[in-house]
Order: structure tokens, then C-alpha cells, then sequence
């Protein structure tokens, strides 16, 4: 364990330093605290709590947007569920998984189905050679076993603590950048346009969503200066009456740029509408659950094809979690001075359960959630919260019209807040050297302008490894470094290398 918690003053935030419990208060301290070793940490059950409320809050679109996703009907070929079987199917399997993330690694980080991973699912795996749903579930969970195994032998945490430390705090800030542009993108403050990004509507902010958008920001961010305990929940569940108010009276309506779809609505609620139709609870029903076929792609596509997708499945979900997990830990200060946070094998341990989970619930890879910093924003500095989150999803399994009730509106600000507070470790990066500030600039500016994780850090690796060798520093380079570049080679040229071996 730490043998102390140490908290620093940055840009206006409240610092103390605290010492563990000497053996005499140790005993007082209750059996929840001993476990989860909040005290130690600097914490206490209130911060545990709200944090752990917030990182739910935060991530909660996924139990709608999975099941969008993943009840397409792609040529063919039928979805594992309906809409409302998806989500239940995805609300259990973060909720065990979340929940096990915080008992046994004891890290404020939350896990659900991963964006991205479950779009390769329906978009790109389903229908290919008349691959089912069950087919890519297999391909998820295969890719799940090689992860564990990659764990289990040490080679994963390997691979991360090779990482130099100024790499590591490039991916914390760029998470940082890429998260606040999550938050302005889900919200429609920022969108497509003209240029490739613009604000709002033609250069000019629309529509009474930005306005709760707006509102919810600014509420933070009063509050966290003014050093409000919960002014992260506060904010979301401020803005969410505000949203309910004006949709009850103005009748908004949900975002749709698709005519094909119904009328044209441009300033409408992004995801979710702020309503109550019907009855606040009801009972789930997981019928996703084992529906998968471990070996079915194979007779699809080809053992070739089918090794090039699950290395595909795979790299994401290595390096996402890297990345993820350092974010979270630099954002609650829970990292050692190599820039690695406790129990990393427990933590990797279970995302690459996780990843299995999902492809056997037939909800796509779970994978950690970076909206988890957001809790730590709120004070989250153990597993507690975590299990919190876990419980919160469990939850929402009975109560999903409630949870639905929060419109990205009121749930992304916490994003563009928690984006400044990871932002503020770029001054911790030697921009004097080039050959640390250029690999670290790359890492930082390739995950929002590529809109992902695993870029920026590929980008980085190989920044890095360029640069030690045009410097003369190859000696000084781990050998896992030189391993992952190359695979990043391979994951950024995937596509050609398919087309030359003549691959599906």
C-alpha cells in the first residue's frame, strides 16, 4: 500500500498532507475503510459516494447508445435483442464488472461497453462474409483470453511501466483534451461544419440544449472555484431539472439531422430526451446473455482475416486501458514517481475480464472508462466509488427511464471540467528538450484530432523511438518499446497489409 497520501496544491486547489492512520486511530477506523483504505488515501465515504455517482452519471449514455448500436439489422442478420434487452444486457455486465474493478483492484475507475470496439462490431464485423452478431461476440471474447493471458505473464504490465514517465503524463493530458472535446462534441457546442469542426450552428450557439450545456459548465465551475464539496454532481443534477423544465414547457424534441428519419431537428436534445413516458421502473431481461459463437467467424472469413481482426479488437483494448488507467491515477494523484498506479496487475487483470465479459453477455468488449476521472474530479480516490458506479448500473437495470431522464446536456460539462483539472500536469512534461516535448506534443494532439486514445499513444511510441534513434539514444530504450512500435506500425497500416494479403 502507500506508504503515505500526498496531495498537492495545483492552480487553486485545496491541499493537505496526511499520514496513514497510526495503529492506535487504525482501529477505529471502520471495516469499510480498512478495506478500501480510504483514510489512507485522503478520502472520505462522502467523496467515495459522490464520486462514484458522478462517474456513472457521466457515462450513463452508454446504456442508451449501446443498444442503438448494437440492434442494427446489418444485411440481414438479426440483432442479439431488442433495444431494451441490450441495455439490461450492458447495465449487468458493467455493474459485476465496475463493481469488481473496485474490491479487487481497489481504483476508482468504472468499466462499461466501449465505444468504438462495439461500432467495429455492427459496422464492420456483422454481415462480412455473413458474420453473425454471435460470430463478433466470439471474436471479442477470444480477444478478451489473449489479453488475460498477456496479463497473467507479467507482459502487459511490462509494456506499460516501459513507457517513459513524460509519455505517460502526455497520455493523461491528452485524455484530458480528448475528453473536454468528447464533452463540447456529445453536447453539439462544437460540430461538423464548414471547417471540420465549428461552434454550433454556422459559428453561432443554438437551441435551448446549449443553454443547459452552458449552465451546467459555468454552475462547476463557480463552484469548484469557490470550493463547493459535489460541485460536479451538483452541476449534473442542477442541469437536469433545468432540461426536464424546458422540455416539459417547450416540447424540444431530440437532435435528428436526417430527413430519411423524420423532421429535421438541429436543436434538439443530443441523445436523450429529459422526460417520464410511462412507469419510473421495469424488469429487465437479459436475454443477450451466452449468446456467442467462440470459433464461428473462422468458417466466415478465414483464420487469417479472423487473427487480423482480433489483433485489431486487441491493440485498442491494450493500450486504451494504459492510457485510461494513467489518467485516472494522475487526476487522483495515486500514481508512484515511475508514473504507475497500485495494483496495476489487478487492474489490468480485470479490464481484460472485462473485455471477455462483454463479448459472453453479447454486449461487445467492456472496456475502462476514462469518464471515470470525473469522479475522481469529485474526490474519488478508492474502490469504493467504483462499486458505487457497479451498484448505480445495477440499478438502472430496474429504473432505466429515470437514467435515461439525464441528456448529454447535463452530463458533459463534467467532462470539459475534469479535461482542465488533467490538462493542468502538461506543465510536469521538459518542454526545453525536443527530444521529450516533440513526442509528448504528438501524444497529446493525436488523440482529439483523431478522436482516440490508441492514436495518441501509438503515435507517441513511435515519435519516441524515432527520435532516440536519430539522437543516438537506443541504448536507453526498453526493448517492449521497440515491440510496440512495431505493432503500432502494423495497427496504423492495417488496411493495407489486408489488402496486400488478400484479406477480407
Amino acid at each position: 500500500m502507500w506508504p503515505y497520501w500526498r496531495r498537492r496544491r495545483q492552480a487553486g486547489r485545496i491541499c493537505a498532507v496526511s499520514t496513514p492512520a497510526s495503529p492506535a486511530s487504525a482501529t477505529a477506523l471502520s471495516p469499510l475503510d480498512r478495506f478500501f483504505h480510504i483514510t489512507e488515501r485522503g478520502s472520505t465515504m462522502a467523496r467515495e459516494i459522490r464520486g462514484g455517482i458522478v462517474t456513472f452519471f457521466t457515462m450513463s449514455y452508454i446504456l442508451v447508445l449501446n443498444p442503438l448500436i448494437l440492434s442494427a439489422e446489418h444485411e440481414g442478420i438479426a440483432p442479439l435483442g431488442t433495444t431494451q434487452q441490450i441495455a439490461a444486457g450492458t447495465a449487468l455486465v458493467a455493474c459485476v464488472m465496475t463493481i469488481l474493478m473496485g474490491v479487487v483492484a481497489n481504483y476508482p475507475m468504472a468499466l462499461a461497453a466501449g465505444l468504438g470496439i462495439n461500432a467495429m462490431v455492427a459496422y464492420t464485423l456483422v454481415g462480412m462474409n455473413g458474420m453473425t452478431y454471435a460470430d463478433a461476440m466470439g471474436l471479442v471474447v477470444i480477444e478478451g483470453i489473449i489479453i488475460l493471458l498477456l496479463v497473467l505473464t507479467g507482459f502487459r504490465e511490462a509494456v506499460f511501466k516501459a513507457v517513459p514517465t513524460y509519455l505517460k503524463t502526455a497520455i493523461s493530458v491528452g485524455i484530458g483534451l480528448f475528453i473536454a472535446l468528447i464533452g463540447l462534441v456529445d453536447a453539439k457546442v462544437v460540430r461538423p461544419g464548414g471547417t471540420p469542426l465549428e461552434l454550433g450552428l454556422g459559428g453561432s450557439l443554438q437551441g435551448w440544449p446549449v443553454l443547459v450545456f452552458l449552465f451546467g459548465l459555468f454552475l462547476i465551475l463557480v463552484l469548484h472555484v469557490r470550493r463547493v464539496k459535489g460541485a460536479i454532481l451538483i452541476g449534473i443534477v442542477s442541469s437536469t431539472v433545468l432540461a426536464v423544465i424546458l422540455e416539459a414547457v417547450l416540447q424540444l424534441g431530440t437532435f435528428n439531422d436526417d430527413p430519411q428519419r423524420g423532421p429535421v431537428n438541429l436543436t434538439g436534445w443530443a441523445l436523450s430526451r429529459p422526460y417520464l413516458e410511462g412507469s419510473p421502473i421495469e424488469l429487465p431481461s437479459l436475454a443477450t446473455l451466452g449468446q456467442f459463437n467462440l470459433l464461428g467467424s473462422i468458417e466466415k472469413v478465414g483464420i487469417v482475416s479472423m487473427v487480423l481482426l482480433v489483433f485489431s479488437l486487441m491493440l485498442a483494448d491494450f493500450f486504451d486501458t494504459m492510457g485510461t488507467m494513467v489518467a485516472v491515477g494522475a487526476e487522483g494523484e495515486l500514481l508512484d514517481e515511475e508514473g504507475n498506479p497500485p495494483r496495476t496487475r489487478e487492474i489490468l487483470v480485470v479490464d481484460s475480464l472485462a473485455a471477455m465479459a462483454g463479448g459472453a453477455g453479447g454486449v461487445s468488449s467492456n472496456t475502462s472508462y476514462v469518464e471515470s476521472a470525473a469522479g475522481v474530479g469529485e474526490g474519488a480516490r478508492t474502490g469504493l466509488a467504483s462499486v458505487v458506479t457497479g451498484l448505480m448500473f445495477g440499478l438502472s437495470m430496474f429504473i432505466a427511464p429515470v437514467v435515461s431522464m439525464v441528456p448529454y446536456e447535463a452530463a458533459t460539462p463534467a467532462l470539459v471540467v475534469v479535461g482542465f483539472l488533467m490538462m493542468m500536469q502538461v506543465t510536469d512534461i521538459d518542454w526545453s528538450s525536443p527530444e521529450i516535448a516533440l513526442p509528448a506534443f504528438l501524444t497529446i494532439i493525436m488523440m482529439p484530432f483523431s478522436y482516440s486514445i490508441t492514436n495518441g499513444i501509438g503515435a507517441g511510441i513511435i515519435a519516441y523511438l524515432v527520435i532516440q534513434v536519430a539522437t543516438g539514444g537506443v541504448k536507453r530504450v526498453h526493448p517492449l518499446m521497440w515491440l510496440a512500435g512495431a505493432l503500432f506500425i502494423v495497427y496504423f497500416t492495417l488496411t493495407p497489409i489486408k489488402a496486400i494479403l488478400g484479406v477480407a
